[in-house]
């Protein structure tokens, strides 16, 4: 069943993220089953909304890849996650 991930990450600065985006490379190489990337920042740090097809694809990537590269940075502290399962995709034809 496909997912909406939502996390927050306190503290993790713009900096951060772009050093994470280089070393995990989920652009360039994208993880099996991500559908959707989006990430913001507001006073408290970092926030990401992803779709996945499986929560299962998600927790692949994140031990397989993430952790990996956000030790490797020595990016501290941990995320909290939340995982919902999704009712609707659709994106918008923009003009």
């Amino acid at each position: 069943m496909a997912v909406m991930m939502i996390m927050r990450w306190e503290m993790v600065t713009p900096e951060q993220y772009e050093a994470a985006r280089r070393v995990v490379n989920w652009e360039g190489d994208a993880p099996k089953g991500q559908r959707l990337h989006i990430a913001g920042f507001d006073n408290g740090g970092l926030r990401v909304t992803d779709v996945w097809d499986s929560a299962e694809d998600f927790q692949r990537f994140v031990e397989m890849r993430l952790i990996p590269g956000i030790k490797r940075l020595g990016i501290a502290g941990e995320p909290q996650v939340e995982m919902v399962p999704l009712y609707l995709e659709h994106a918008p034809a923009y003009k």
